[in-house]
């Protein structure tokens, strides 16, 4: 018995000590770890690609679709009411023909990260993006597109916020929270080429305050309006704080394309065939 004991004993005594020098050894251990952690992630993050302006221009373009009014008008309407809205019912079927296409809706921060960090899109994305903040964005626009799981960007003209027929604060926090965009579109949709003096300011950046304010997000996106921009209004977007802005489809800057991204207007003469033509001939490159 005494042997026994003995014997118990020193075996607690042996495991003890394995256990003092393995907490040793992994104490030992652990700097030599953590600086290879850190290498590791260094060299991840050195890796990192930033594209130029010749490679972001170098890349596939992403389809971008454009819409504005959804309602329905009869053919006495006039030329800019037809090319400018597209009725409901069309609107539903091409939100099916995309998703019955394969297509995936992408947004804002997934474009930037492809086209300057080389990060890898969905087969077949499309960004669908609403211009001037009208209410049947939110009513038909974003419940059609919930059907099928897709998120869009609302660039919103802040002086039409909670007038009639238009987009109320609370709706367009709503579209923020459920995970589409809100983005900028200018106060009262002056085009940008006639700033002068404080219009950057009452254009650009209260809007983005405004819009930030509702939403509880960075709002760092910009669509001109009337798709229209010059050189000399992009360093006054940037200083603004806007990461990217949107044109329609004209030709890109070749300085700084992320500040004429292209978009086709979704016209309300076409047929559903005829849009999902238009996103392969638009966009072919």
């Amino acid at each position: 018995m005494k042997n026994y004991i003995a014997c118990l004993i020193l075996g607690l005594v042996i495991l003890e000590g394995c256990q003092s020098k393995a907490e040793e050894t992994s104490k030992e251990d652990a700097p030599q770890k953590t600086t290879l952690v850190n290498a590791v992630a260094k060299e991840t993050e050195v890796q990192k690609v930033t594209n130029d302006a010749a490679a972001i221009l170098a890349k596939k373009e992403v389809p971008i679709l454009c819409y504005h009014n959804i309602k329905n008008f009869d053919a006495s309407a006039g030329p800019m009411t037809k090319v400018y809205s597209v009725k409901p019912a069309n609107f539903a079927t091409q939100m099916k023909a995309l998703s019955d296409a394969g297509y995936h809706s992408i947004l804002p921060d997934q474009l930037y990260e492809y086209l300057v960090h080389d990060a890898p899109l969905p087969e077949k994305p499309v960004m669908i993006t609403f211009d001037d903040t009208r209410g049947e964005q939110f009513s038909i626009g974003a419940a059609e597109m919930n059907k099928y799981g897709f998120k869009g960007v609302f660039f919103v003209m802040t002086v039409s916020i909670n007038r009639p027929n238009y987009l109320t604060s609370d709706e367009i926090k709503k579209l923020s929270d459920d995970g589409h965009v809100v983005a900028a579109h200018t106060w009262d949709h002056h085009m940008v080429t006639k700033y002068t003096g404080d219009d950057w300011n009452t254009q650009l950046v209260k809007p983005k305050k405004k819009l930030e304010d509702i939403t509880g997000k960075p709002v760092t996106y910009f669509a001109y309006p009337f798709g229209l921009w010059n050189k000399e209004a992009i360093p006054k977007i940037k200083e603004s704080g806007y990461d990217m802005a949107f044109i329609l489809s004209t030709k890109r800057d070749s300085i700084d394309p992320l500040y004429t991204i292209r978009r086709i207007i979704v016209s309300g003469t076409w047929s559903t065939e005829g849009m999902m033509r238009s996103i392969e001939s638009s966009f072919d490159k």
